[in-house]
């Protein structure tokens, strides 16, 4: 059965008032994009992204975390003793891979996000690295697999990910417990969730309760087909064996415009136009804003708010004249990498970072 989708802002779930409700069953919850317009992304406006149920009833007391697989030690911690252990924070910018899912063309099955789900949090706890050395991980470990306690109905596989002993042993890579200063609200994976920087969400696993050495990249649903990406590109349409595409890691350099928003009127005059870039494990270097469907582009202003992981704030000052104008923009970052014109096609719409743009009428 598929999750009921809705795209109904009036559905509010308490605590999110004010996001799109994009499934009810499994609950996907969007944010507007006029949001947009701070460095840290509240955690009542943070989008949420569930594969499954999140845990029904949950009694922090009970909870534990095992390190085991390819280790020397394998223990056990409960929250008592995470909460112990030395806190790193990392402020990063949390993307679905699917968001811009329902740009496509022609169009592709799951949830179709269109450009909020994205957020950026200060995430703090423990280094993952810190974790694994005190297991002592064997020569033989390569990926590192983790599991959550997503309630998994019928026969759906349950949700689980790896990613490569490099990322995980990398310094901001975390076993987070807080979100933006607080404990991690139950949306976002209390008591603890992987926070792995840089990379598309689903690398960031919820209500972790388990994490595992492999020797090999784990084989499941949500690593195989799911989460993976083309080696060659395709024809629109096109179906793509899994043999033939990758796994998803780093996000791509991306921008969006805050506001004005997609259809709105505004005076002549100078008109502010704003919005965020991001660039997963590169830095954004800079953005460009075009008010002429795309034939001319001018530099934006960078906000002073920056950190490796973390998107930035932009803005640009518009002299507008009376009329209708298609309002574009582009982030270039320091891998090289721009946004190109339309969206890459692949069979699942991933990573969508086609040029955002909206339309916008101009009156005297």
């Amino acid at each position: 059965m598929l999750a009921w989708v809705a795209a109904d802002s009036a559905l509010a779930v308490p605590g999110k008032e004010g996001l799109i409700v994009r499934s009810y069953r499994f609950l996907d919850l969007e944010t507007p994009v006029e949001f947009f317009n701070t460095w840290i992304t509240p955690a009542e406006h943070f989008f949420v992204r569930n594969h499954m149920h999140e845990p029904a009833t949950f009694d922090p007391s009970d909870w534990t975390l095992s390190i085991g697989g390819e280790v020397e030690k394998p223990y056990t911690l409960n929250l008592a003793q995470l909460s112990k252990l030395e806190t790193h924070s990392v402020v990063n910018t949390l993307e679905c891979a699917g968001n811009g899912r329902a740009f496509q063309n022609p169009k592709v099955p799951g949830v179709q996000w269109r450009k909020g789900a994205v957020g950026t949090g200060r995430f703090s706890g423990p280094r993952l690295r810190d974790l694994l050395e005190r297991a002592g991980v064997q020569a033989t470990g390569k990926h590192v697999m983790f599991r959550g306690l997503d309630e998994v109905p019928g026969r759906v596989p349950p949700f689980i990910r790896s990613i490569p002993i490099e990322k995980a042993m990398d310094p901001g890579t975390l076993v987070a417990t807080q979100m933006n200063g607080a404990a991690l609200p139950k949306h976002h994976g209390f008591p603890a969730r992987a926070l792995t920087p840089g990379w598309v969400g689903a690398a960031s696993c919820k209500w972790l309760t388990e994490i595992k050495v492999l020797d090999k990249e784990f084989e499941g649903n949500f690593m195989s087909p799911g989460y993976r990406w083309p080696n060659q590109p395709g024809k629109p349409g096109e179906a793509v064996k899994p043999e033939d595409t990758h796994p998803l890691t780093a996000l791509n350099v991306k921008s969006l415009i805050a506001s004005p928003g997609d259809g709105s009127t505004v005076r002549a005059g100078v008109v502010r136009v704003q919005g965020t870039a991001w660039a997963g494990e590169g830095d954004v270097v800079r953005v460009e804003v075009s008010t002429d469907d795309g034939s001319t582009w001018q530099p934006a202003e960078l906000g002073n708010e920056k950190a490796r992981y973390a998107w930035r704030l932009w803005s640009f000052q518009w002299k507008a004249k009376s009329g209708d104008y298609v309002v574009a923009v582009r982030a270039i970052d320091s891998l090289g990498r721009t946004q190109p014109t339309a969206p890459v096609w692949n069979p699942s719409g991933y990573l969508n970072n086609a040029v955002d743009q909206v339309k916008v009428h101009v009156y005297a």
